[in-house]
């Protein structure tokens, strides 16, 4: 990665990030510039994410292919490398808000180094308004968060621990007047307090790449696009609970007595596919998509 820094000042600064409070002076930056029809999408999650967390991210991400949406985040680890990684592969634009300056030596995570370089090399871009070689301390992460939820149109959470630095970005994000968007998950696992306290107050439920598309003003023109999120590998209890519904069966308490599974786990169940985008629950009625 060539030791390059341009900055950007003044009016240079995207709009978005001029209207916030305190609007960075300076960014530095390598990489392609902001272009100015970008729809930015800021997708930010746990560091310890679950497998279902890093499932989710990469199918719906995967499903903006072939649209002009902008994956920005914090190259940090966990749901923030799932996102940028994911970008890639769906030949999406991708930005990096690192919580540190952009110069090598400095560059925060270490391990992302690699994945920095391929970020540049993609025609995407590394960003910071620290100085180049500044390191990364624990204030700098909250300052980084604001310019993520600034820049976007709408900041998409995929878990957040009741802790997480996660729920900054999110709380930002509503001051900015920005859309919250949360991917809901089981009650019973610590990751999902975040996006289901922020689905609870109001931020928008995100089932499918579909959902984001609409946040954006997109219309797919047939159900295709959801079909990316279906999985290839379905759990047992998961398939056989999608058979029963199949089979036309949309009561939640007699596939409770069909499948042999206990109320919280075919709650549960039910939750994962609706999130993989194979079932609607709406008022409690069942139905296939």
């Amino acid at each position: 990665m060539p030791k390059i820094f341009q900055k950007l000042t003044g009016l240079a600064i995207p709009e978005p990030l001029r209207e916030i409070p305190e609007p960075p002076q300076t960014l530095f930056y390598q990489g392609q510039i902001f272009k100015t029809d970008e729809n930015f999408l800021t997708v930010v999650g746990s560091r310890r994410m679950s497998h279902y967390g890093r499932e989710v991210c990469e199918k719906l991400i995967a499903g903006l292919q072939n649209y002009p949406i902008t994956i920005v985040s914090g190259l940090a680890l966990g749901i923030d490398t799932v996102a940028h990684q994911s970008a890639l592969r769906a030949k999406l634009r991708t930005i990096a808000f690192p919580g540190s300056g952009l110069d090598q030596s400095v560059l925060y995570p270490r391990s992302n180094l690699k994945l920095a370089e391929e970020i540049i090399e993609t025609g995407g871009l590394l960003i910071s308004e620290l100085a180049p070689t500044q390191k990364a301390t624990p204030y700098t992460f909250p300052r980084r968060n604001r310019l993520m939820a600034g820049l976007s149109k709408a900041t998409l959470i995929i878990e957040a621990s009741q802790k997480s630095g996660t729920l900054i970005t999110a709380r930002l994000a509503l001051d900015y007047n920005r859309e919250v968007l949360a991917v809901p998950g089981a009650i019973t696992w610590p990751n999902s307090f975040g996006p289901n306290y922020l689905i609870r107050e109001g931020a928008i439920p995100i089932t499918s790449s579909v959902d984001i598309l609409q946040v954006f003003g997109f219309e797919p023109e047939n159900s295709d696009q959801q079909l990316k999120l279906i999985p290839e590998d379905l759990s047992t209890d998961e398939l056989k609970i999608l058979k029963l519904i199949q089979a036309g069966e949309t009561n939640i308490d007699q596939m409770i007595i069909d499948s042999k599974l206990s109320a919280p786990v075919v709650n549960t169940i039910l939750m994962l596919l609706e999130i993989k985008g194979l079932i609607s629950n709406k008022n409690g009625i069942i139905s296939l998509t």
